[in-house]
């Protein structure tokens, strides 16, 4: 085993050992917990490694490296678009994405539907307390008019809900509030079970308050220096 394989074995261990043991502390089933690894800036050859480990659930947020590296991996990967969207990068994102978290206008759901992608497509919403510029969402308070208005467009999979907890905040009562806006609208849209929160340095508090999807790539991948 090459010393990079075995830092990602022994560090997607680790990850996966809190997944069960939070779950296991508030009495969820850890099979209802999907493990998103994070793989935005990090070579072909770690995803390569990861999927040797078992790992089938990729996350990329920019679509000129989803856009590379999902077709150089085999066909069974599930591939997460979690960035900001961009409307001149749509239509190849759903080329390559199976499941976009960040859907949060409605000019990019009309798009969507018009591009007939078999995605599953999740709405963000918006838990910072104050704005910050390129943080995106839906303002709760028009949430629920907002999934009815995508909701209702013909071949668009909304499956739930996603956030990102605010910077510099405890993270908990974000997750909590997001906790509720799906309960909410689950009440209306029972289809809506999909819940992605929580990241490196959140996930046990997402998953506490109900997270099916948690997004991880520092505690598993390591640092590595952005991109420009």
């Amino acid at each position: 085993m090459s010393s990079r394989k075995a830092e990602l074995h022994a560090n997607l261990v680790s990850v996966q050992e809190r997944v069960a043991s939070t779950a296991l502390a508030v009495g969820r089933n850890v099979d209802e917990i999907t493990l998103v690894v994070v793989t935005k800036t990090f070579p072909i050859e770690d995803i390569e490694i990861l999927y040797e480990l078992g790992v089938r659930n990729f996350g990329e947020n920019r679509d000129q490296e989803g856009s590379v590296k999902a077709p150089a991996m085999p066909a069974d990967c599930v591939w997460h678009f979690q960035g900001q969207i961009q409307s001149n990068k749509l239509k190849s994102i759903c080329e390559w994405a199976d499941v976009i978290h960040s859907l949060d206008s409605a000019k990019h759901a009309q798009k969507i539907a018009e591009l007939g992608t078999n995605a599953r497509i999740l709405v963000q919403v918006a838990l910072e307390t104050k704005f910050r510029e390129g943080r995106g969402g839906v303002d709760p308070d028009r949430l629920a008019e907002f999934l009815e208005d995508v909701i209702t467009r013909k071949r668009l999979n909304v499956a739930g809900l996603m956030a990102v907890a605010p910077l510099d905040e405890a993270p908990e009562p974000a997750f909590a509030r997001l906790a509720e806006l799906s309960a909410k609208s689950r009440s209306t849209w029972p289809q809506l079970s999909t819940i992605s929160a929580g990241m490196s340095g959140d996930f046990e508090a997402a998953i506490s308050q109900g997270a099916t999807l948690v997004r991880v790539g520092s505690s598993i991948l390591g640092h590595r220096a952005p991109l420009l």
